[in-house]
């Protein structure tokens, strides 16, 4: 078991656990979210995605998201998932990303699907 993202405490007041599948979802969010230049013994990890939410929405602006999330994932996460396929939607103040991979450890096949707005 690894401890849940965002840190929390459990119903018996310890340190939330978070499955194997919960942990994976919680790395990916934790890439796709987190600005390069936030964490300080990591200033490269990330993908800075949130600095885009108030870009000029284009299929260009989405096709570089899609290369960008991948190349991160891939960068931060491959030795753990194999990214099948990233779709970015950007519509106004609103960035969702949905991400298709599949564990290396048990070969299961997921979708995840992450959105935030603007502030």
């Amino acid at each position: 078991m690894s401890l849940h993202f965002p840190f929390q405490p459990d119903h018996r007041g310890r340190s939330a656990e978070a499955d194997e599948d919960t942990h994976l979802r919680d790395m990916i969010e934790q890439v796709l979210f987190t600005i390069p230049g936030e964490r300080v013994n990591r200033p490269d990890f990330g993908c800075g995605l949130l600095q885009l939410v108030f870009a000029p929405n284009s299929d260009t602006l989405a096709a570089a998201l899609q290369m960008t999330v991948h190349s991160a994932l891939q960068q931060w996460l491959g030795e753990r998932i194999v990214v099948e396929a990233v779709t970015v939607e950007h519509d106004d103040a609103l960035l969702a990303v949905e991400v298709q991979y599949v564990s290396r450890s048990g070969q299961d096949r997921r979708l995840a699907r992450f959105s935030r707005g603007a502030p």
